[in-house]
């Protein structure tokens, strides 16, 4: 009975470790949105919403940007939401915990009608600026993510009223807590901050040149790649039309589709992303901490200014990539025979599979749980993160993984070598798409790290993928 008691009270201890761990590494975000400058806000709104269960929603602010300069417009975002209320409960069929929409609305917040630092300093608080100190000042460890799809001066504001009515220490412990992710500069705020808040955690492409910026890859299309998922009729098909009053919602492509969705991507849970690790890679791209050179920065045609970055900050990072392909006979996938090198790969080969993601949640507004596809769940039947010696073989297995809908699986396994110290490409032995790989540990004269992903898909419609991350420490014999 003592046995029994204990091994009860140890399985009540990991569920509870369980559930807090979930809870606890679910990612808070305040989005600030010059909604109605494009329709590329709404597109991204209608997305966001569609992960409201798996990303703690703290704030959404209508604000003002170079192509929105005196305006806000609150109202376009509650007009989401309340698509959104009629779906709710359809949602909620396929997963728990999307928010109410009246949780919704209550967050729905407002930034001053001015254009960049004229609406930073004294006088120019908003309650877009003080709902940003107030979820700050919550007794709640996990950073503050400020997802920023227009103009940066609602936080800028915030900013300036901290460090005037705070504190050195407080004001140090705050600022600990936000990270920030700006699609490009879109007024002259964000140089402000970055200069006067060095410590910040900040991801952008500096300037306004939004063709030299990562984001730019979620509609850039690529010349050898299959870009269907962002074409105007996969989007008519698979989000707007018979997917309910949410995907009635979503506008035809104006300028580029969705732009402020990288912003978000990376703090979605699907066993790559990793928000606390832009160097690491994820569905929002790749980032590494620098100080970029200003010489090379293209100046863009908004009327922001360009100044040079007195600081590092986390901007474009390059990737060497060569896609898996389908094959029709033999061996299932297998490389192409083009490869790409540059920042925007970091984002666009994830891109189908971001994409199909959407398209399942667009579905699950609309069909019950045994006509839409859900998420694989890769099991890992190994440690996430191992050392081995230099020269010494390796495995993983991944063979209980498993399908809600009880689909066929395919696996993937592939080294990833920018994500980690170790820059040369570390092959799989053999086939790598079996359930279980073997690797050969290269010679290294330091301590190395190494990054492997294995990347599980189903065969339903649209294919889905997740996947899990295992990081090797590599050492010298």
């Amino acid at each position: 009975m003592k046995t029994s008691f204990i091994l009860i009270i140890l399985c009540f201890t990991l569920c509870t470790q369980s559930i807090f761990t979930q809870t606890h590494h679910k990612n808070r975000v305040i989005i600030l949105s010059d909604i109605e400058a494009d329709p590329d806000d709404t597109q991204s709104m209608v997305r966001l919403l569609l992960y409201s269960n798996q990303i703690d929603i703290k704030g959404l602010i209508a604000t003002t940007s170079c192509w929105h300069k005196d305006r806000v417009d609150p109202a376009s975002i509650k007009n989401i939401i309340n698509a959104y209320s009629e779906v709710q409960s359809n949602l909620s069929l396929h997963e728990d915990g999307f928010p109410t929409s009246e949780a919704l609305l209550m967050k729905v917040k407002q930034g001053l009608p001015k254009y960049g630092m004229l609406g930073v300093g004294d006088g120019n608080d908003s309650e877009g600026s003080d709902w940003i100190i107030k979820v700050l000042e919550e007794k709640d460890e996990r950073p503050l993510w400020i997802s920023v799809w227009g103009g940066v001066n609602t936080l800028a504001q915030s900013l300036h009223k901290i460090k005037n009515t705070k504190s050195e220490i407080e004001t140090k412990k705050l600022i600990s807590k936000l990270r920030v992710y700006t699609i490009s500069d879109q007024d002259d705020s964000g140089t402000w901050i970055r200069k006067n808040f060095p410590d910040l955690f900040y991801i952008v492409t500096p300037g306004d040149n939004y063709a030299s910026a990562t984001w730019s890859a979620i509609n850039t299309v690529v010349k050898g790649i299959d870009n269907n998922e962002i074409s105007n009729e996969w989007i008519a098909q698979n989000l707007q039309q018979d997917h309910g009053p949410l995907g009635a919602e979503y506008p035809d492509v104006a300028w580029g589709v969705e732009g402020d969705t990288p912003s978000f991507l990376q703090l979605i849970p699907n066993g790559l992303n990793e928000a606390e690790h832009p160097e690491w890679g994820s569905w929002g791209g790749r980032y590494e901490l620098y100080k970029p050179d200003f010489a090379k920065i293209k100046k863009g045609d908004s009327g922001v200014p360009l100044e040079a970055e007195t600081r590092e900050i986390w901007t474009n990072a390059i990737d060497n990539y060569t896609p898996y392909i389908y094959k029709e006979y033999g061996r299932a996938v297998g490389q192409d025979t083009v490869s790409f090198t540059d920042y925007k790969v970091t984002l666009w080969r994830w891109r189908k599979d971001f994409q199909n993601d959407f398209a399942a949640r667009m579905d699950w507004c609309t069909k019950s749980f045994e006509e839409a596809n859900h998420p694989p769940i890769p099991i890992l039947n190994d440690p996430e993160q191992i050392t081995v010696k230099a020269g010494e073989g390796f495995g993983f297995d991944a063979s209980g993984s498993t399908d809600p809908d009880g689909d066929n699986l395919s696996f993937l396994w592939f080294n990833y070598p920018e994500a980690g110290s170790y820059k040369n490409l570390i092959k799989i032995e053999g086939a790598e798409n079996a359930h279980g790989a073997y690797v050969i540990a290269p010679e290294v004269t330091k301590n190395e790290t190494a990054h492997f992903i294995l990347k599980v898909t189903d065969k339903g419609k649209p294919a889905l993928s997740r996947y899990k991350r295992i990081i090797v420490n590599i050492v010298p014999k």
